[in-house]
């Protein structure tokens, strides 16, 4: 009777088998402090926002065992492999254009750039973790006062409108229609109060963090087994010991 030979293996059980020894292998725990002094500072930063809740830097080490591995090319320089070419992550995070301004910490503001996000291991990480919060916070445009508290007046002449006065004076029509409930009409001659505001971009919540949001949002779709591929990494991290951090 003919012996059966053992079935191969799918690329997806060599990549499992991989993750699975990478566990025992202190090379894999490299990043470990600089993830988790990121996820802080990330932490401290937004910790005031509407219904922030605290980042688990283990959904981080995740990614970078997902995106990259140690033994990958990218592993010493883009771990997290925002910034690489092809990628409009990197610069939509620093235009500002939607929202990365509100989330990355001031002190990284300036200091993180295109060229040290593909050449630094730990702005890389930065920058992925940023990219990550980007993508799940939830924004509006809303009025806010400036740090001018005071309440000014103005005499309306003809011609004059609430959009045309606010655009004058540094505030907004929603600003003046709060403080002037009852101008629905505007006469010449009529005293308008309004105080200094502009309008801008707001956090007004979050998306719940899973390794179904990070798939979607962070891997937009590229990879159709990340979710899968995240679930397996996150259990097999919680077999391994991370690496000591002072800090």
């Amino acid at each position: 009777m003919a012996v059966q030979a053992p079935a191969k293996k799918t690329d997806f059980e060599k990549w499992q088998d991989g993750i699975d020894k990478a566990v025992g292998d202190p090379k894999w725990n490299e990043w470990d402090c600089d993830i988790q002094m990121a996820v802080n500072e990330y932490n401290r930063h937004l910790s005031g926002t509407t219904g922030y809740v605290q980042l688990d830097w283990r959904f981080i080490k995740a990614i970078l065992w997902v995106e990259t591995g140690a033994y990958n090319a990218e592993w010493g320089s883009r771990p997290l492999r925002i910034g690489v070419p092809g990628d409009p992550g990197l610069s939509s995070l620093l235009s500002g254009n939607e929202g990365g301004n509100l989330i990355l910490p001031p002190a990284w503001k300036g200091k993180m750039t295109v060229s040290s996000v593909r050449a630094i291991p730990t702005h890389n990480i930065r920058a992925g973790i940023g990219y990550l919060l980007m993508k799940l916070g939830r924004y509006e445009y809303r009025t806010i006062p400036d740090a001018d508290p005071k309440v000014y007046e103005i005499v309306v002449k003809a011609g004059d409108s609430l959009s045309k006065i606010s655009e004058a004076k540094g505030s907004t029509v929603e600003m003046m229609q709060k403080l002037n409930p009852t101008a629905a009409t505007l006469r010449p001659g009529q005293v308008l109060k309004y105080q200094k505001a502009s309008v801008q971009r707001v956090i007004t919540g979050w998306r719940s963090i899973s390794t179904a949001t990070i798939a979607d949002r962070y891997n937009g779709g590229g990879d159709l087994a990340y979710e899968v591929k995240l679930n397996y990494t996150l259990n097999a991290l919680r077999k391994g010991t991370p690496r000591i951090c002072t800090n």
